[in-house]
């Protein structure tokens, strides 16, 4: 896999306001993608939520999220380390959880189909609407395409990932409108503690409508918040 500049990403600051996290271009501020759909989810999945929060314990469900977001982190590390050449397979000898789920991502999910790295950690945004952050932009088995790492505790069935498919469809849009793009592909690379790895693809039709309902999603957060 290469390396190609082909696209000048936007430099940003972050900040919180009012529970947001919002993304800093000059004297504009962008909701981020992950807060406009954590602000518009329906009621069913906040319920879903809070009766799981219940069932084993505030400080357990707390406990659970702060190692899964402190695993991603690292996960995401040690992948962008690995294809930002700053370190060899060696690396795999450590048996830590983490990096052996990142092996199991770049084993299946990122060689031989990972052609060229356009770039890594990638702020994208759609002026004046919304902001975000994008693990990876680049050419994917042929294609143009925006590409997300997430773990998780268990196997995910595609009807309990439909955020992660509304941040690509963000995410899509966000850079074709910028950069005059086509990208008509997304993809979630994932791997379990269990170390099972699972790769989900959205294109196409399917990709518009996923950036359609995004749009809904947006929308739904203005209104709630007097910004339309």
């Amino acid at each position: 896999m290469e390396w190609n500049n082909k696209f000048t990403y936007p430099k940003s600051s972050r900040s919180i306001e009012n529970g947001f996290r919002k993304y800093l271009f000059g004297e504009e501020k962008l909701p981020s993608v992950t807060s406009i759909l954590q602000a518009t989810k329906s009621e069913e999945d906040k319920a879903s939520l809070e009766n799981w929060k219940e069932r084993v314990g505030q400080k357990e469900a707390n406990r659970i999220k702060n190692e899964a977001s402190s695993r991603g982190t690292s996960m995401h590390s040690y992948i962008e380390d690995f294809l930002r050449g700053r370190i060899n397979e060696s690396f795999f000898d450590n048996n830590e959880q983490y990096i052996r789920m990142s092996k199991e991502i770049i084993d299946k999910g990122i060689k031989g189909k990972l052609e060229e790295i356009y770039g890594m950690e990638t702020t994208l945004y759609y002026p004046e609407k919304y902001a975000g952050t994008a693990d990876l932009v680049g050419i994917y088995q042929g294609q143009e395409t925006i590409i997300d790492f997430k773990q998780a505790n268990k196997p995910k069935k595609v009807d309990y990932i439909q955020d992660y498919f509304l941040q690509l469809g963000a995410y899509t849009l966000a850079h074709n409108v910028v950069y005059k793009t086509n990208i008509t592909l997304g993809v979630i690379l994932l791997c379990t503690v269990d170390n099972l790895f699972q790769d989900f693809k959205i294109e196409g039709p399917e990709l518009l409508m996923y950036q359609n309902l995004f749009l809904g999603r947006l929308k739904k957060f203005n209104e709630m918040n007097n910004l339309s």
